[in-house]
Parts: C-alpha cells; sequence; structure tokens
C-alpha cells in the first residue's frame, strides 16, 4: 500500500514570491531577520515563452505552467533546498478595477462586534459582486470605513466594542475570473501551489509605507507602476484606495517606437536602456550613436533625437494617467514611481513637470538587511519585496499551517492509491 506523506509545514520553508510579467516569471526567496527586515537568498528568472503573460495576465497556461516550475526550480538550487512547492503571488493586469461595496448588520441587542461577524460580511460583499458580475471576481476587499450605530470610524472596532447596528464599506479590487482561473490552473500545471496571493497595488503600497512611516497613506499618495506592456495609476488615502487604473501600454511601446526607426527590437531595448532619456531636456550630452542592424544596416541615432521619440510615446501612455490623477493631487502629497520601466533617465523629473505633488522613487531598500545584495533595492523589486512582506504577515497569522497540495499533485496521489487499492483487489 503506498504511505502516507508527511505534510510540510509552510513554516520550515523560505518565503518566496513570484511576479508574473510580460518579459517572463520572476522569483525571490527570503528569510525574516527581524520585524520587517528580511534577508534576500536569491532570485531568479525564466527564460521568456511567447504568448504566455499579456498585459500582466496569463494567456498560455502550459508555457506559464513550464515557466513557474522552471524558475522555482532554478531557485532552490540557487539557496540549496530540496525544493520550493509553494509561493505567493501579486495580482495585476489590464482588468483590475476597485469598486465599493457595503455591507449591514442589525444585532437586534447591543453585543460585541466580533471578528466572526466581521469575517461573514467580508465574504457577503464579496458573493455581491461575483454574484452580480458572473465573469469577474474578486482579488482583494479592504475595509474603508465602519458604521457602529451610526458613528464612523476608519479602523476596525476594538475587541471590547459593542453595537447594535453595524455597517462596514470595502474597496473591492476586481477583474475578469479569467485571471485567477488562468493563474491557478499554470501554478497546477507546474505541480506548485499559490499559498496566499495579494493585490500588486497593496504589495507595494505596504513596502514603500514601511519606509516612509504609514504617516505617508494618511496625507495620500499614488503609486505609478510602469511596466512594459501595463502602466497602472493607483490612488490611496487613509483607508481607501480611490482609484486603480491599467492603461495597456508600458516599457515595450516605447522599444518599439524606436525600432520603427530602422532597428530590431532587441537594439531598440538596448539603446532606450543605455542611452534613454524621458525627454531631450533632460540630456547632457548630446551623443552620436551608431549601430549596425543585421537587416537596415547602418543606423545614426543622436541621445536628443532618441529622447524626442522617447518624450512623444511617454507622452501617450503617461498623459492619461496623469489627467486623472490631477482629480486627486489637491488631496495628495507623494507620487511615487515604481516599475521595471521606471528606470528610464529622467522619468521622475519628467513627471515631477507635470504635477503638483513630490515625485519619489518607490523605495524598500529599509526593509532589506546590509548583507542582502544591492542590485535588489531598485524599483523593480518593489513588487517582490512587497509581496515578502505581506507574506511574512500572511504565515505570522497562519503559524504552523500545512503547505498546500497543488491539483495535478492531488490527483498524482489519488491515482497512486487507487492504483494500489486495485493491486490488493487482484
Amino acid at each position: 500500500m503506498a504511505k502516507k506523506q508527511k505534510e510540510i509545514s509552510a513554516d520550515s520553508l523560505p518565503l518566496v514570491a513570484i511576479d508574473l510579467g510580460s518579459n517572463g516569471v520572476r522569483a525571490m526567496a527570503a528569510e525574516r531577520v527581524d520585524k520587517d527586515l528580511f534577508h534576500v537568498l536569491g532570485v531568479e528568472q525564466s527564460r521568456k515563452f511567447v504568448s504566455g503573460i499579456e498585459r500582466g495576465v496569463v494567456v498560455q497556461t502550459s508555457n506559464v505552467g513550464y515557466m513557474i516550475s522552471e524558475v522555482l526550480r532554478l531557485l532552490a538550487n540557487r539557496i540549496g533546498v530540496a525544493s520550493l512547492p509553494t509561493a505567493f503571488v501579486s495580482i495585476g493586469g489590464r482588468s483590475m478595477r476597485v469598486v465599493q461595496v457595503s455591507s449591514k448588520r442589525d444585532q437586534i441587542n447591543r453585543q460585541t462586534v466580533d471578528k466572526q461577524l466581521l469575517a461573514e460580511m467580508e465574504r457577503e460583499c464579496k458573493e455581491k459582486i461575483e454574484l452580480r458580475y458572473p465573469t469577474v471576481a474578486v482579488f482583494g476587499l479592504f475595509p474603508s470605513y465602519y458604521k457602529l450605530d451610526g458613528v464612523k470610524q476608519e479602523f476596525a472596532p476594538k475587541e471590547d466594542q459593542e453595537a447594535v447596528l453595524i455597517e462596514v464599506n470595502f474597496i473591492a479590487f476586481y477583474g475578469s475570473r479569467d485571471v485567477d482561473e488562468m493563474m491557478q490552473k499554470s501554478f497546477d500545471q507546474a505541480g506548485r501551489s499559490i499559498e496566499c496571493s495579494f493585490v500588486r497595488p497593496e504589495a507595494l503600497l505596504s513596502a514603500f509605507a514601511c519606509v516612509d512611516g504609514d504617516d505617508v497613506l494618511q496625507r495620500g499618495c499614488a503609486v505609478l507602476d510602469f511596466g512594459a506592456q501595463t502602466t497602472t495609476l493607483t490612488v490611496f488615502k487613509r483607508t481607501t484606495y480611490l482609484q486603480n487604473l491599467v492603461l495597456p501600454q508600458g516599457g515595450l511601446n516605447i522599444t518599439r517606437a524606436i525600432a520603427q526607426q530602422g532597428v530590431s527590437e532587441a537594439t531598440a531595448e538596448q539603446l532606450k536602456c543605455k542611452y534613454g532619456f524621458a525627454s531631450p531636456a533632460f540630456v547632457e550630452k548630446n551623443l552620436r550613436l551608431t549601430v549596425n542592424d543585421p537587416v537596415n544596416g547602418e543606423r545614426v541615432f543622436t541621445s536628443a533625437s532618441l529622447a524626442g521619440i522617447i518624450e512623444q510615446k511617454m507622452e501617450e501612455i503617461l498623459s492619461p494617467l496623469l489627467q486623472e490623477f490631477a482629480k486627486f493631487e489637491d488631496r495628495m502629497e507623494t507620487l511615487y514611481i515604481t516599475g521595471g520601466g521606471s528606470m528610464l533617465n529622467g522619468l521622475d523629473s519628467f513627471v515631477q513637470q507635470r504635477t503638483k505633488v513630490r515625485v519619489l522613487y518607490g523605495a524598500h531598500d529599509t526593509l532589506l538587511d546590509s548583507t542582502t545584495d544591492p542590485k535588489y533595492y531598485e524599483p523593480g523589486y518593489s513588487s517582490l519585496v512587497g509581496s515578502i512582506l505581506l507574506g511574512s504577515d500572511y504565515r505570522n497569522e497562519h503559524r504552523g499551517q500545512a503547505v498546500k497540495k497543488s491539483k495535478l499533485v492531488e490527483r498524482i496521489k489519488e491515482r497512486t492509491i487507487d492504483f494500489f487499492r486495485d493491486q490488493e483487489t487482484q
């Protein structure tokens, strides 16, 4: 008879976060060394497959499943563990939006407001959205405010607070149900499980607030997340997400605009990363750049002409988002820039010229110990570090929880048990 496998406690494993990006899948492993302080054990990136992930959404589960399996195998080898069966993952992408939803309860008599009741009200709000819109899934619910007997408060009731009438208003991140289902299927095909998922804006804001202090949330802030295929604006104040707007354009669109000048995308990407500026106004030395394209032959750029191409595309990408942000900027103090495309020279100055609030690169460096490789301080790693931070909190709340088995592993286990049963009956 098949032996029953011993369950693995998640607490015994490193904290692992995964980013599903248009350039492939990245994974980070870390360990907590103190409260809100981590040491990065290693980072790996899979090879890219065509039609795997587009604009933050899985479109080909078999390819993405292979990439997840590959990157976790490489990461396990790098940090010297047998396997990494589970990971935290952040969800973003083109379809994600926010909406307000509320739940009310009449307890008849004055009673304490316990956690179980609040959890039931949260589930009710999730079901309200998903029942009303069968094609969407709720990716995250965040309490915006509470009302106890008509008195409004921003934070969760204390254990001894009592009320008859209770109202909770949530902000829900929602999107196409396919986003969640395709992601789950990809992990299943990789033979891995999702320990917990977080919405990407939550991971980013958690990291930045830890570095700059929670008061940055109270005063109002926004995140401009500049990726390869999408650029996202998230606006937050006090306890409320005011906006989450996703534009299906990013750094790849800039690369393609440069490539239209007669060079390959690979060459265009190199030019952008090495010599690119967000505007000709930020070019200090106008270099002559000669490249030899294998198809089109020699092409000549100057730093200024390259910056002109970039600026035109930057205006196209960022103008709609900054116009939306203008509706909130009188109530905001900080606009953070982050994401893999945010390291373009002069991007912070480009954005600063177009808004009244202070513009900063989102930082997560104080969450990493002094022995961590400094390259992991770059903005492109903020969502991974944010997911590690949230994942650590999740484990603290679920101590001793066994690692979730993927559906693929469960199916193999069931077939193995059935096989041995059949052998015994013969």
